[in-house]
C-alpha cells in the first residue's frame, strides 16, 4: 500500500516549475536592478538578507519552542567578533574563512546553550528578564575587554577586518567577470542569498523532523510533553543552540563585510527589531519570519529616502528625524497587528489554529 501511494506521488505541476524559476531569475537579477539606482540600496538588500538570517534563528526560539529571548543580538555579537579577531590585524591573525566562519557559529552555539542552562525552568516575564540580562552583559563585557589585556579593543571597534575571500576572489572588492563589473556590495549579495537558502532549507528540515515536533510540544504545553517522555531539558538546550548557530553565521557575515565592528553595533534595540520581525511576520512560520524582516529592514531605508526630501520641500529643512518617525511607525503597527492579526500578517495554519481555539474557550 505504501509503496502504491509512492508510486502515485502527485508531481507538482508545471506552473510551479515556471513560478520558481522566474523568482530565481529576479533575485539573480536584482542587485544589478537596485544597482543602477546606486549600491546603497543593494547594501540595503544585503542587510535584509543578515536580518532573514537572524529572525529565522530567533524564530526557532521564539517561535518553535516558545521561549522568550530579549538578548538574541548578543550571538549576533560573538559571531561578529569571533571572524574580527581571528581575521584581522587586532592578533595578527588572518585565517581562511572555513575556519573563522565555524568558529563563530560554534561559539554562538555554546553561547547559547550557556544561556539556556541556567534558564530551563524559566518562563514567561521571568524568562524575558534574564535572556535580556544576558545580551547586555554581552555587550558590556565586549565594550570593557579592552584593560588589562587588549582583547576587544573596547569601545574603540576593531576595524581593518579581513573580507570574505575564496582564493584570490575577495568579496569585498570590485572585480570584472566574463566582462561584467561586479561590486563588493553585489558579491556579497549572492553569498548573503545562498547562505539563507542554506538557513532556510534547514529550518524546513528541522520544523518537520521529531526534534521539531518536540519544540511544539514543549510551546503548547510543557508539562504534558515531559509526560509523554520528551526531554525537554535537552530540547530547550538545543533550541537555544540551533537559534544562537544562525546568529553566529549572520554576525560573522556582517563582521566581515563591514570591516569594522564595536559594541554599538549590538545594542538592546537591535534585539527587540528581530523579535519584532519574528512577530510581526508571524511566530513559528518560516515564510513570515522572512517576510517580517524584509519589511522592517528594507521599509525604513525606503522612508528615510521619501521623509528627508518631502520635508525639505514643504518645510525647507528637516523637522522631524526619520528614525523618530521609524520608530512611531514601528510602535503603531505592532498596536495594530496585535489588535487585528494577532497571529501576525503571514502567521502558521497551527498558529492561527491555536488562537482560535482559545478565543472560542474564552468564549
Amino acid at each position: 500500500m505504501t509503496g502504491a501511494a509512492a508510486g502515485r506521488r502527485v508531481q507538482p505541476p508545471a506552473k510551479v516549475w515556471l513560478g520558481a524559476a522566474l523568482f530565481a531569475l529576479i533575485l539573480a537579477v536584482l542587485p544589478f536592478v537596485l544597482g543602477m539606482a546606486g549600491q546603497g540600496w543593494v547594501r540595503t538588500l544585503n542587510f535584509a538578507l543578515l536580518y532573514v538570517m537572524l529572525a529565522l534563528g530567533l524564530n526557532i526560539v521564539v517561535g518553535f519552542a516558545g521561549l522568550l529571548d530579549l538578548g538574541y543580538i548578543a550571538f549576533y555579537a560573538v559571531g561578529a567578533y569571533a571572524w574580527a579577531l581571528l581575521a584581522s590585524p587586532h592578533f595578527g591573525l588572518h585565517l581562511p574563512f572555513w575556519l573563522v566562519l565555524p568558529a563563530g557559529v560554534l561559539l554562538a552555539a555554546i553561547a547559547g546553550a550557556l544561556l539556556g542552562a541556567p534558564t530551563l525552568k524559566l518562563r514567561g516575564d521571568y524568562l524575558a528578564i534574564v535572556t535580556l540580562g544576558f545580551g547586555e552583559i554581552v555587550r558590556i563585557f565586549i565594550n570593557n575587554l579592552d584593560a588589562p589585556v587588549n582583547i576587544t579593543n573596547g569601545p574603540q571597534g576593531i576595524n581593518r577586518i579581513d573580507t570574505f575571500k575564496v582564493g584570490s576572489f575577495a568579496f569585498g572588492r570590485t572585480q570584472e567577470l566574463f566582462g561584467i563589473r561586479i561590486t563588493g556590495p553585489e558579491k556579497y549579495y549572492y553569498l548573503l542569498l545562498l547562505l539563507t537558502v542554506l538557513i532556510v532549507v534547514m529550518c524546513v528540515r528541522l520544523q518537520n523532523s521529531r526534534i521539531g515536533r518536540a519544540w511544539e510540544a514543549v510551546r503548547e504545553d510543557e508539562v504534558a510533553a515531559k509526560a509523554m517522555g520528551i526531554n525537554t531539558h535537552n530540547v530547550k538546550l538545543l533550541a537555544f543552540a540551533m537559534g544562537a548557530s544562525f546568529g553566529g553565521v549572520a554576525g560573522a557575515l556582517f563582521a566581515s563585510m563591514q570591516g569594522f565592528v564595536s559594541p554599538e553595533s549590538f545594542s538592546l534595540t537591535e534585539s527587540i527589531l528581530v523579535l519584532c520581525m519574528v512577530v510581526l511576520g508571524g511566530m513559528g512560520h518560516i515564510p513570515g519570519a522572512i517576510l517580517g524582516a524584509l519589511i522592517l529592514s528594507v521599509f525604513p531605508e525606503m522612508l528615510r529616502a521619501l521623509v528627508i526630501p518631502l520635508q525639505q520641500a514643504l518645510f525647507g529643512g528637516v523637522v522631524l528625524d526619520p528614525d523618530g518617525i521609524r520608530m512611531l511607525m514601528f510602535g503603531f503597527a505592532l498596536i495594530l497587528i496585535m489588535i487585528f492579526r494577532p497571529a501576525g500578517l503571514w502567521p502558521s495554519a497551527v498558529r492561527r489554529r491555536e488562537l482560535n481555539t482559545r478565543k472560542g474557550g474564552q468564549a
